[in-house]
């Protein structure tokens, strides 16, 4: 048996040793956080009806805040969120108006495409 395990040992000896002359691999790197900003990704529009409560407007940046129900086409639950929307939509609606809306996604990003009080 002692022959056995002696034999056995010596022939995985060369064998584990055989490996420690491979060179390093290299570390793998990562992007950095704004590359994937610059890169180009498949963007599949997606649109949905909701409908909710404005809880802000800003004429400025083009932003509508809407608390809205969950909207069925985009999978997704109730949630306050905000929205791009063109400025003639902005103001037609105000902040505590209950409306109902279209919203275009494309990527992560959001578009009120129309919306009307109820």
């Amino acid at each position: 048996m002692k022959k056995l395990l002696m034999t056995a040992t010596l022939l995985a000896l060369p064998l584990g040793l055989s490996a420690c002359n491979k060179p390093a691999e290299e570390p793998k790197t990562e992007a950095p956080a704004d590359a994937m900003g610059s890169m180009a990704m498949p963007a599949e529009a997606k649109m949905g009806k909701g409908s909710g409560t404005v809880t802000a407007i800003d004429m400025a940046t083009k932003k509508i805040t809407l608390d809205h129900g969950p909207i069925a086409e985009l999978e997704w639950p109730a949630m306050t969120m905000g929205f791009t929307a063109k400025p003639e939509l902005l103001t037609i609606v105000a902040v505590g108006d209950k409306v109902d809306f279209d919203v275009t996604v494309t990527g992560n990003a959001g578009e009120v495409t129309a919306i009307t009080k109820q």
